[in-house]
């Protein structure tokens, strides 16, 4: 029998992982200050929050919420923190954000304290075109006065060792006008402070999106990485800013490709009977992101 060769050992590790690390639940609470939900209308250049105290919090962005800020001297030269207790033990690990679903029973209160209770609902290792992989997903529930109003399960993926899976050859093209036939658009685009500030906000550290040098000469993208997270937040906006009378039920989302600071992107949504198809658009992919939203 040949030799294991060193992706089989780094594959062998990531099913060890899946077959051992099992994480205990976690458990958070949150005052929902309506400032977190000011700051970001600014950041959106809105005229006014969307949701002051008392109001229902908008899909997602109890992203702004249940926070933690760990030591300086806990992350990595990456910005991550280096182990963390939904964080595989992996070797050099590299952490992406793949998607996830949302149910919304009753929306959340600005303002009004909720409970976050978490944990890992799956983990998988997987071979892919790049190399082995490990799939995560955890699931969060958020009550308010003891009554459980929205579930979320967000999708993580894993990778063991070696360099960043930047695509050869990507240049950022911030002259290209995306376009599409679909009858909801919003035109909309981004530079380092608006990602600094995204950053800021939803307590990200990553350095892809606020250091440049880091980004360009050891990650080895073009440019700017526009948050996944900002992608997801910015499909749903088409939809409360053209169906701001109704009450989306759930949602499902997926990143597909990396969207990078200055390029011209466009949000778009395409009605159906009880809900909306959306997807992120851009210069060098017609789907940065997609998303499906059912209405209640």
């Amino acid at each position: 029998m040949p030799p294991a060769d060193a992706s089989d050992a780094d594959f062998s590790v990531l099913e060890e992982t899946a077959r051992t690390w099992h994480p205990a639940g976690a458990h958070a609470t949150d005052a929902l200050d309506p400032a977190a939900v000011a700051a970001l209308s600014a950041v959106l250049d809105l005229p006014e929050s969307v949701a002051t105290a008392g109001r229902p919090l908008p899909p997602l962005w109890h992203w702004l919420h249940f926070l933690t800020w760990p030591r300086q001297s806990d992350l990595g030269p990456d910005g991550h923190l280096r182990d963390g207790h939904f964080l595989p033990p992996l070797p050099e690990r590299r952490r992406m954000f793949a998607g996830g679903r949302l149910e919304i029973r009753t929306p959340l209160t600005t303002g009004h304290p909720a409970e976050q209770t978490s944990r890992v609902v799956k983990v998988q290792a997987k071979k892919g075109r790049s190399g082995g992989l490990l799939f995560v997903t955890v699931r969060n529930e958020f009550s308010q006065d003891g009554e459980l109003r929205v579930a979320e399960e967000q999708d993580i993926v894993y990778r063991s060792g070696g360099g960043a899976p930047v695509p050869a050859a990507v240049t950022v093209d911030t002259d290209a006008e995306p376009r599409s036939d679909a009858p909801w658009q919003l035109p909309w685009t981004t530079d380092p402070a608006v990602l600094f500030r995204v950053s800021a906000l939803t307590a990200n550290t990553h350095r892809i999106h606020y250091d440049a040098p880091y980004v360009t000469d050891v990650e080895g993208y073009p440019g700017l990485v526009v948050h996944g997270p900002l992608l997801a937040l910015m499909m749903l906006e088409v939809v409360r800013r053209q169906a701001p009378e109704r009450t989306v039920r759930t949602l499902s989302y997926r990143l597909h490709k990396p969207a990078f600071c200055r390029e011209q992107l466009l949000a778009c949504g395409e009605p159906f009977d009880g809900g909306v198809r959306l997807r992120v658009t851009g210069p060098r992919a017609t789907e940065h992101a997609t998303a499906e939203v059912t209405f209640a």
